[in-house]
């Protein structure tokens, strides 16, 4: 090997030498040097953005849990109230799914011990096979809820949607809402920005893989919320007011 062969190898070793005591030094430090992976100090912005955007994800979600705290309620210790809530929550078929049955036996519990007088029951009927409202009020029917004391909203398109239409429409402005505990935060929220006094029930349910994705997509569901209470939009159909919450209170008198 020629000089310039040998300044080559050596000047090589240096460099390996070099780097060793530079990850040395970090493993001392307490941190890991920087890899290919993470792609030096770009990465670590990448990966800081990101966890970042984790964070503003997740705050509205936040907001809404720490809004709705003081406002829940258990079926025993909630105040009597004239309107019960209960927001849709799917079908199966032409029956309520059993999260929405869950639902609709607190409300009819409600009404059984008389802390409430009328269930409004709030849901989509965008096309005529499919209507949650219907479904909802046959089931309370059979649990011993008069139809009379019974109101339908064919418009709760979303939670947004039935809390301005029950205060708008129905004229309703004290109510008990009744959900999912996963939904009932954001439920008592958004009624209590859309100006209704609003209490709620997270009514019991088993902890499946059903009830996680519900957590889940609550907190996407919470980044819309917030814009809702910020712009405070119309419901996608806001219609004339209605008066069937008021006869029905006036027959339970």
């Amino acid at each position: 090997m020629g000089n310039g062969g040998r300044a080559a190898a050596r000047e090589r070793a240096g460099r390996t030498v070099l780097k060793a005591r530079r990850a040395a030094a970090h493993l001392v430090a307490g941190r890991a040097p920087a890899s290919r992976a993470t792609g030096g100090p770009g990465g670590r912005r990448a990966l800081l953005a990101v966890m970042a955007l984790c964070v503003l994800a997740l705050l509205p979600a936040a907001w809404m849990r720490f809004s709705a705290d003081g406002h829940l309620r258990g079926t025993a210790d909630v105040e009597r109230t004239e309107v019960a809530v209960v927001f849709g929550a799917g079908l199966w078929g032409e029956e309520t799914s059993p999260y929405l049955a869950r639902r609709l036996d607190a409300a009819a519990e409600l009404y059984e011990t008389g802390r409430t007088e009328v269930v409004l029951v709030t849901g989509d009927n965008s096309r005529e096979e499919y209507d949650e409202p219907e479904a909802m009020r046959r089931y309370l029917v059979a649990r011993g809820v008069p139809d009379h004391r019974i109101v339908s909203d064919y418009a709760g398109f979303d939670t947004w949607d039935s809390c301005v239409r029950a205060r708008k429409i129905f004229g309703v402005d004290r109510a008990v809402l009744i959900s999912q505990g996963f939904h009932i935060h954001r439920a008592v929220t958004l009624c209590r920005s859309a100006g209704l006094q609003a209490y709620g029930i997270g009514v019991d349910d088993r902890h499946d893989v059903s009830w996680y994705a519900g957590g889940a997509r609550e907190v996407l569901a919470s980044g819309k919320a917030a814009l809702d209470v910020l712009l405070r939009p119309d419901p996608v159909f806001l219609g004339e007011q209605e008066e069937g919450v008021t006869r029905a209170l006036e027959s339970a008198r």
